[in-house]
């Protein structure tokens, strides 16, 4: 298993840009494909982005497709979310979340993943 911590969520504007970071402790990292997931008040947690441990593939939502960026350093045990052009409806609680796979196996649904990060907080105010 792994520990993963989030951070720098914040106040932003709309149109604005966050790096939202997690990192991981624990066991080899390399193994872990992983994701971000954001859930607003009243609503389910929603997939955003996911990479495989290899780096070799990506996923994104709709939604933040062509704005978000995932990626990973897994000799630093870190994952990373750039987040531009933000819309006050990214307002939410962002988590990361690991799980084993396969190097180019992309997991993007949230009962995949066994490990969860605590949330960081990103609101965009319009």
């Amino acid at each position: 298993q792994v520990q993963l911590a989030e951070s720098g969520g914040g106040l932003v504007q709309a149109g604005g840009s966050l790096r939202l970071s997690c990192a991981a402790s624990g066991r080899s990292f390399s193994n872990y494909a992983v994701g971000w997931f954001r859930q607003a008040p009243g609503e389910e947690r929603e997939f955003v982005a996911a990479m495989s441990w290899s780096g070799g593939r990506t996923s994104y939502a709709d939604s933040v497709k062509g704005r978000f960026t995932i990626s990973r350093d897994n000799a630093k045990k870190m994952v990373y979310l750039q987040m531009n052009s933000l819309k006050p409806e990214d307002t939410a609680v962002y988590y990361c979340a690991a799980d084993l796979a396969s190097p180019l196996t992309v997991l993007a649904r949230k009962s995949e993943y066994g490990n969860w990060g605590q949330g960081t907080q990103v609101t965009v105010s319009s």
